[in-house]
């Protein structure tokens, strides 16, 4: 058996090709959108992609099983579990007209590529229709699985957050019930064989669960010893409590990609190839509601942007910030280095941002400002600043990090909106009043600090966040204190 994780660094999310050898077949599970690499991969593996998977319907990212199936003719295995709300309508709608070949699948159900077997699991909570795989290589002479693919089931030290169809797709009500659902089937997975080797679908860095581990996969055994969220699910009512609190605010993206990843993701066909502009088109565009991304470092960006332009570096967390910051069907121009652009379309597609329509080099910007071009600047001081220099009367402090960080502590007559949800919340902030903003350290603070500038507020950056603030002994609001550290 041929097994690869192919793993996406900035949106910790794994995908995996299993091949057999025997017969040249190979199946993909939980593709994302650029899927030329799976496609490259199983060439240089001597093997053909005849079926394509998933674990659910995703929000963390759109899914590539449709753009996949259009470029390969693979056989498409779904989960038919869950309630209506959570079918896939898109299987009728190929490209061109007519049915995708594919296979719904229940609870118990298997399938065969080559002589690799799958068995559906139907593990509900994180989402209604969640499946996992539990993979047997026949070819071998094994009679029992080797492992099982779990998605966003159970991770390596955590398990997947059950709150996502209320805080993200809406469902009101929906979070204690589903949270419920998945102690249920937790009870389920500790009954699996310990030796059983467990490929989760993501990673640390996640947005799917909280205290996912850096370590790429573990086994069953493992993880119903450690994993702490499978542990507390010894007691119903303590496991929903401690599961629920302390989620991180989804992305605002994250409702999207559930309504396409469901309705069906846009067939790219190729990769967008934004071409090269001059800076006064970004200057027009911008006037015509284009989102501007500029990728380079907070430092650079506080020196001299374009008035307009939004701060999302070109790090691990560019496609959360980009997803959270940038409508659907805003044209997307970019400052970036031309060695780059294409990691940053890469990053943009698969958040579901195909709207890229052209690029500038840090380079053009600064000799556009050498020759008298008006860039704007950031104002930005050290927290602890506040000890030496009051902020003015009218001042605003904005806490940027997740609410239950916030409620561990604070500062003083800090308001807290997390830097994901900024985007929908900018009605509750004053452009009247100077607003400065911090997190933990600077990222998060950063992030936001660009957006509110964009939009005309008057935003000031506070290096150092609360690690800076408390570490000199700056006084703290705790809330809730019954809840922190649960």
């Amino acid at each position: 058996m041929y097994f690869r994780m192919l793993y996406d660094e900035k949106l910790a999310q794994a995908s995996y090709l299993i091949g057999c050898q025997a017969t040249g077949e190979a199946i993909v599970i939980d593709p994302e959108r650029d899927v030329d690499r799976y496609i490259n991969l199983a060439e240089k593996e001597k093997l053909r992609i005849t079926a394509i998977t998933e674990t659910h319907i995703h929000a963390d990212f759109l899914s590539g099983a449709r753009e996949l199936a259009e470029r390969t003719g693979a056989k498409l295995y779904l989960s038919d579990e869950g309630d209506a709300d959570w079918k896939y309508q898109w299987l009728n709608k190929k490209q061109g007209g007519g049915s995708y070949h594919y296979q719904l699948l229940k609870h118990g159900d298997s399938f065969k590529i080559g002589n690799i077997e799958l068995e559906v699991v139907h593990t509900p909570g994180h989402t209604p229709e969640h499946i996992c795989f539990m993979v047997t290589d026949h070819g071998g002479g094994a009679t029992e699985p080797m492992g099982i693919a779990t998605g966003d089931f159970v991770f390596v030290g955590d398990v997947g957050r059950p709150d996502l169809l209320e805080t993200a797709a809406g469902f009101s009500g929906a979070k204690e019930k589903s949270a419920r659902v998945l102690f249920d089937s937790l009870q389920q997975f500790k009954q699996l064989p310990d030796y059983l080797q467990l490929w989760p679908g993501h990673g640390a860095g996640s947005a799917c669960g909280k205290a996912l581990g850096a370590v790429p996969q573990s086994t069953v055994g493992y993880e119903k010893r450690f994993n702490m969220a499978v542990n507390e699910a010894a007691e119903e009512e303590r496991f929903v409590q401690t599961i629920l609190y302390g989620q991180p605010e989804p992305p605002l993206y994250f409702a999207r990609m559930k309504k396409e990843n469901k309705e069906g993701p846009k067939i790219l066909g190729k990769l967008p190839s934004p071409k090269p502009v001059g800076i006064e088109t970004l200057k027009n565009a911008l006037r015509e509601n284009a989102a501007l991304l500029d990728t380079r470092e907070f430092l650079q960006f506080a020196k001299g942007h374009l008035p307009g332009a939004l701060h999302v570096p070109l790090e691990s967390n560019f496609p959360t910030v980009a997803g959270s910051y940038v409508g659907a069907d805003q044209p997307i121009y970019l400052i970036v280095e031309d060695t780059r652009v294409k990691e940053t379309v890469i990053d943009l597609i698969r958040v579901g941002l195909d709207n890229v329509a052209g690029y500038a080099t840090p380079a053009d910007l600064a000799e556009y400002a050498a020759q008298g071009g008006k860039l704007e600047t950031t104002r930005y001081l050290h927290i602890n600043d506040l000890k030496t220099q009051p902020l003015e009367k009218n001042a605003l402090i904005l806490d940027v990090r997740r609410a239950d960080e916030f409620d561990a502590g604070h500062v003083p007559d800090a308001k807290n909106i997390a830097h994901t949800r900024l985007l929908t919340r900018l009605n509750e902030l004053p452009k009247d009043r100077p607003i400065y903003v911090h997190c933990r350290t600077d990222n998060r603070s950063a992030y936001a600090v660009g957006l509110l500038q964009s939009r005309g507020f008057n935003a000031v950056m506070m290096h150092g966040g609360i690690n800076a603030w408390q570490e000199s002994g700056g006084e703290v609001v705790v809330e809730s204190p019954a809840l922190v550290g649960v």
